[in-house]
């Protein structure tokens, strides 16, 4: 299968080019310089000249593939640019040509994401929705901001709900889902399709677990201490393997606050860790952190974070949408 990976330069990307090449699949990226191309061939993949940034070269890129990765920053400023542009009704027919364009270059499911538009007093992503819909798109998700609240404010969920009374394509809403409860509370307020979780995967990636086990009328669980010490050591064995030392410190201390956040002693990890000069000093204070408070599991009364198979972290009445 050839696959499109969006960022595959970077340290995300690269992982993914590997993953993919070592599964039998080739991996394409987009490359704005030699030495970028160099980087995705020693991953293993295969270079495309061209800007992420610039929407042409991605459509070029796609032609031929079959899925697409996204691990790209880059690509997400993309698309804001796109939802700009549209909701100040500057380039509404750019957005007819690039969901057409995109339609025409790749065989799988094509998806837009896309906010209220720049302002409130220029919102028109229901305008949006009806483009995508009548180019070809096979559902779109709307991030219930404007462009020009970037992640501040309140979300307007309601907005989901008229979008999705709008079009006949699904819609899945996005914007501060951060809890399982967020997400059952979504579905039932608008009736979207389907829900899109971006920041609070990073804090918390077995939320999409603690989603489906509320969907499925039972308590979310918050992950064993074993589970959390596993995550960490699965993502530091990465970092280890292909980035410096130093660079893979720098970034394990940052996953390694959200990954223990809540837990007891959890702050005084995270001081220590911060002042560790190798990585053998890291994986000496994890498994030290955790062999202690295995040993000493808080009290599952009033507190969910457990050791072994976890106890369920919230008591919530079963709601399905």
């Amino acid at each position: 299968m050839r696959v499109l990976v969006a960022g595959a330069s970077g340290f995300l990307g690269r992982s993914a080019v590997r993953a993919l090449v070592a599964g039998g699949h080739e991996a394409v990226g987009l490359a704005r310089s030699p030495d970028k191309d160099a980087v995705i061939r020693a991953a293993g993949g295969t270079p495309v000249r061209g800007d992420i940034l610039s929407i042409p070269a991605l459509v070029e890129a796609a032609k031929g593939c079959e899925a697409l990765v996204h691990a790209a920053a880059a690509a997400t400023t993309a698309s804001r640019e796109i939802g700009q542009s549209v909701a100040a009704k500057v380039r509404v027919d750019g957005a007819y040509n690039l969901v057409a364009a995109a339609r025409k270059a790749v065989r799988v499911p094509l998806t837009v994401k896309f906010r209220l538009g720049l302002d409130s007093a220029r919102a028109n992503y229901l305008e949006l929705g009806r483009i995508c819909q009548e180019e070809g798109a096979d559902a779109v998700a709307l991030h219930a901001r404007t462009a020009r609240q970037m992640f501040s404010g309140q979300p307007d969920r309601e907005r989901i709900r008229l979008l999705k009374d709008a079009l006949r394509i699904p819609v899945s809403g996005n914007g501060d889902i951060e809890t399982p409860e967020d997400a059952v509370a979504l579905w039932r307020d608008t009736g979207c399709d389907g829900v899109m979780i971006g920041r609070a995967a990073i804090k918390n990636p077995w939320i999409f677990r603690q989603i489906a086990q509320r969907r499925a009328g039972r308590p979310a669980h918050q992950p064993t201490l074993e589970e959390r010490r596993d995550l960490i050591a699965w993502h530091f064995g990465l970092l280890r393997e292909r980035e410096t030392e130093e660079f893979a410190l720098h970034k394990i201390r940052t996953f390694t606050g959200w990954y223990t956040h809540g837990l007891p002693n959890g702050r005084a990890l995270r001081q220590k860790i911060n002042s560790l000069p190798s990585t053998a000093h890291f994986m000496d204070a994890l498994e030290q952190f955790f062999a202690e408070a295995i040993a000493t599991p808080a009290d599952t009364a009033g507190s969910p974070l457990v050791s072994g198979t976890g106890a369920p972290a919230l008591a919530l009445t079963a709601q399905t949408a």
